[in-house]
């Protein structure tokens, strides 16, 4: 479409390649918008990759940390990290000049890792509060459900079931199967990346992505914080002639902490991604009538949920902060510092 500018003046619309009669729109942002959003994306993508690299070095590195649990932790930020040092740079320059300049081969790459990097970054998440679920409802269990083999096998059918979903998916074209004359008539230009999607592939994608990871996470963790109460509930009540006052308080502390800490784990997660697949699932059944900048917002906030990982999963014990003090101190290099007690 042609643009008029102030003058009243008839304007030619911003290509992304201008010698190609097959070339996507451009939209040209403001010198300060785009300096603004390379600052912003630049900064969550080192965030993201800083972050996660200190958990990957803590858990590989303290022999004290070498447990189930950890290594979903840490196989949670080796994606995050690839969210941030793989994903999110391309993405940022797609994003803020609104053109693809690198290629129909990397485009397809780039595609296939976002959905596989992301997609194992949440089922990395949903395995953690499986995880938790045995630790906190069935302690005496734990250890025999949750071996490190089971641990290793998990980790597998995580990340081979992201790539299965990321490369299928782009490579083999199923999200555009049936609708193929469609897209290439209608959606495909050059200078253009983007993951169109049939209804049916809106159906079944975010549901194996996200909407079935989700509704696990949410019921595991709703169980644990039921187990919880009802086990502080016990304590309480066991104890109640020995100092009813004091029991109360403590009662109150370990309500709070459970529920702020579920609060984070949760509320992180849903409000990252459920704004991005929402739309994604809607737009092939409203005609693909969302504008790009909306998905692209929404994208972006789905990826800086792998930059609050680190601050939730990692940060937040005291065990881990302690190791990224001797991180950050260069104690690592000094002799046996892998058996470090953190705890």
């Amino acid at each position: 479409m042609d643009n008029i500018n102030e003058l009243g003046i008839l304007e030619e619309p911003s290509l992304c390649f201008s010698f190609l009669n097959t070339s996507c729109l451009k939209t040209d942002y403001p010198l300060q918008v785009r300096v603004l959003l390379y600052i912003l994306f630049s900064t969550s993508s080192l965030i993201t990759v800083f972050g996660n690299l200190l958990v990957i070095i803590t858990v590989v590195h303290f022999r004290q940390l070498h447990t189930p649990t950890n290594y979903l932790v840490l196989s949670l930020a080796v994606a995050d990290l690839l969210v941030g040092g793989v994903v999110m740079p391309p993405s940022m320059v797609r994003s803020v000049e609104t053109c693809w300049y690198l290629g129909s081969i990397f485009c397809k790459i780039h595609s296939s890792l976002d959905v596989t990097v992301c997609t194992a970054s949440i089922l990395n998440l949903c395995i953690i509060s499986l995880d938790r679920y045995y630790a906190v409802c069935h302690p005496f269990l734990y250890h025999r459900k949750m071996t490190p083999n089971t641990v290793r096998f998990m980790i597998v059918i995580c990340w081979g079931i992201s790539a299965a979903l990321g490369f299928g998916m782009i490579f083999l074209e199923l999200n555009i199967c049936g609708s193929e004359e469609f897209y290439y008539n209608t959606f495909l230009c050059e200078g253009a990346c983007m993951v169109f999607q049939t209804k049916a592939a809106a159906v079944v994608f975010p549901l194996l992505c996200f909407y079935i990871p989700a509704v696990i996470m949410l019921c595991v963790y709703v169980k644990i914080f039921c187990t919880a109460r009802r086990q502080a509930r016990a304590i309480q009540s066991t104890n109640a002639k020995m100092s009813t006052t004091v029991e109360k308080v403590g009662m109150s502390k370990s309500e709070k902490k459970a529920t702020k800490t579920l609060a984070i784990i949760v509320g992180v997660f849903l409000m990252s991604w459920v704004p991005f697949f929402i739309c994604d699932g809607l737009d092939p059944f409203t005609g693909y009538s969302i504008p790009q900048i909306v998905f692209d917002l929404f994208l972006w906030v789905g990826y800086f949920n792998s930059t609050c990982n680190p601050i939730v999963y990692a940060f937040f014990y005291n065990w881990f902060r302690q190791a990224f003090r001797v991180i950050l101190s260069g104690g690592i290099f000094q002799a046996n510092s892998s058996h470090t007690r953190l705890f």
